[in-house]
This record gives C-alpha cells, sequence and structure tokens, in this order.
C-alpha cells in the first residue's frame, strides 16, 4: 500500500514587497510619470541604422542590380524618401494633439489610437500583422533560396 508521510502545513503568507518612489521634484520622471529616456544621438543613430539596414541589406545589392543602373538608384532614392517621410509623420504624432502639452504615445498603436480611434485602431492592426506575416513569409522563401 502506498503510505503519504507528507505533512501538509499551511501555505506561508504572501510577503508584500513594494517600493514607493515619489516623483515630488524628481528630474528622473517625466511629467507623466515614466522615467525619462536617457538616449544620446548616438543612441537614435546606432537604433536607426539597425532598423533601416537589417536583414534586407542581404538582398540588397541583388536587387538593385535586377532593376538596372537607372531604375535601381531611383527606387532607392524614392524609398528612402519615403522612409524619411513616414518617420517624420511618426515623430510628429508622438505627442497629439498638440506638441508641447498633449498626451505622449509610446507605441505606434498609441498614435494610432489617438489620431485615428475606433474602428481604425483595429484596422490599422490588422494591416500590420498582415505585413508582418508577408514580410515574415519573404524572407523566408529569399532564406531558402540562398541555401540552394
Amino acid at each position: 500500500m502506498y503510505s503519504d508521510n507528507i505533512s501538509h502545513s499551511p501555505s506561508p503568507q504572501a510577503m508584500d514587497v513594494s517600493i514607493d518612489i515619489s516623483q515630488g521634484g524628481s528630474n528622473c520622471f517625466d511629467e507623466d510619470g515614466r522615467l525619462k529616456r536617457t538616449g544620446t544621438v548616438w543612441t537614435a543613430s546606432a537604433h536607426i541604422i539597425t532598423a533601416v539596414i537589417g536583414s534586407g541589406v542581404l538582398t540588397l545589392a541583388w536587387a538593385i542590380a535586377q532593376l538596372g543602373w537607372v531604375v535601381g538608384p531611383a527606387v532607392l532614392f524614392a524609398f528612402s524618401i519615403i522612409t524619411y517621410v513616414t518617420s517624420t509623420l511618426l515623430a510628429d504624432c508622438y505627442r497629439s494633439p498638440d506638441p508641447i502639452t498633449g498626451n505622449r504615445n509610446y507605441t505606434y498603436m498609441g498614435v494610432v489610437r489617438s489620431i485615428l480611434g475606433g474602428r481604425n485602431v483595429q484596422l490599422c492592426g490588422l494591416a500590420q500583422f498582415i505585413n508582418l506575416i508577408g514580410v515574415t513569409i519573404g524572407y523566408t522563401i529569399t532564406a531558402s533560396q540562398s541555401i540552394m
């Protein structure tokens, strides 16, 4: 026969551990209570370079070569203008509705929610996921062709 020799004592009480951070007069917090960002021009440049280059750098030269000497650089220049315009629009939406006193938008979906609101948030989220799936499929196909 099986015998249970384990004594069942009452569960230990949960210990409450909390840190009280007062924000009165502190230079570490923004006006909305989040920690201030400590980035510099160098860290921002590093993030931009890694975001723009990414894994697409592996196929960029091949894609431009397939387009030729005239169309390839023209498309590359057009995409750089599109990237610049969209990044400045997104930067302008960081605080909305007022650029100085407006609420901060920490995510892309936060921007869409504050500017467009309602059903557009769901549609934008759906478009983002479709784009993510398409890019994933594209990278998978490119990787398999490169392996061959």
